[in-house]
């Protein structure tokens, strides 16, 4: 079965534009000694991005990935997070910066944040690109956000339906 074409709600060049500020506000916050930490598998489009960004903006800083998983191939979170692979990279004493796509239930960036956390890193500092309303408070909220979304189902720029659509270089609905 073939997924429907999403509904453009922010076109590649304003994607491109707000990584570009966000790295802007986020440089002057770090130094070349923090490590990016990519939570796999939505977030790697906008972390390396973001990676690139920093690095126009003096800052070239390291990389490690958590690959957790609270969705599966379904569209709503399954209420735990699985870790399916941990850190590679000694934290301790650094800087963590948590990189992920989207800030829906907050799950996700919850564990990720704890995870770093236990492996030591002095400080930890979270992004998102999109932020999702949500009717109850989180356990955390991101330091740094790219876009404030609307309460829709979103795919692209790492964001999928059933593991497709994530390559599409801008965000789109599926509702």
């Amino acid at each position: 079965m073939t997924e429907p074409n999403p509904v453009v709600l922010l076109p590649e060049d304003e994607v491109a534009a707000r990584v570009e500020a966000l790295a802007q506000v986020i440089a002057p916050q770090i130094d070349d000694q923090a490590v990016a930490v990519c939570l796999l598998t939505g977030g790697l489009w906008f972390c390396a991005d973001l990676m690139r960004a920093l690095s126009r903006a003096g800052r070239n800083v390291g990389f490690d990935a958590l690959w957790l998983a609270s969705y599966g191939d379904e569209r709503a979170s399954r209420g735990r997070c699985e870790v399916r692979a941990d850190l590679q990279r000694p934290l301790a004493g650094r800087t963590a910066l948590i990189v992920d796509d989207v800030f829906d239930t907050g799950l996700s960036l919850s564990e990720a944040a704890r995870l770093v956390r236990d492996a030591g890193a002095a400080r930890v500092l979270t992004s998102v690109f999109a932020r999702k309303p949500w009717p109850t408070p989180r356990a955390i909220e991101p330091d740094f956000v790219a876009w404030e979304a609307p309460a829709r189902f979103l795919v692209g720029y790492g964001m999928d339906v059933g593991g497709a659509l994530r390559g599409l270089p801008y965000i789109g609905a599926m509702d």
